[in-house]
């Protein structure tokens, strides 16, 4: 299967019968990010994360009256 990273537009292949590709055949909600990409992204949210800038909003469940 070819794939092609969101990101990047960088083509790579995948089995036909790894998990991955069976989860972006069957869920097309779900994209594909190559592995340089991927580590480029976590790399810099540890950096933002460390320098104290790095926010995480959570939602909070409110009771309803009724």
């Amino acid at each position: 299967m070819r794939v092609k990273c969101v990101l990047c537009d960088k083509i790579e292949k995948l089995d036909d019968q790894s998990p991955l590709a069976k989860k972006l055949r069957n869920r097309p909600i779900h994209t594909y990010m190559c592995q340089a990409c991927h580590a480029r992204i976590k790399e810099r949210t540890e950096e933002r994360k460390a320098s104290g800038n790095f926010i995480t909003y959570s939602q909070q469940a409110e009771d309803e009256a009724w």
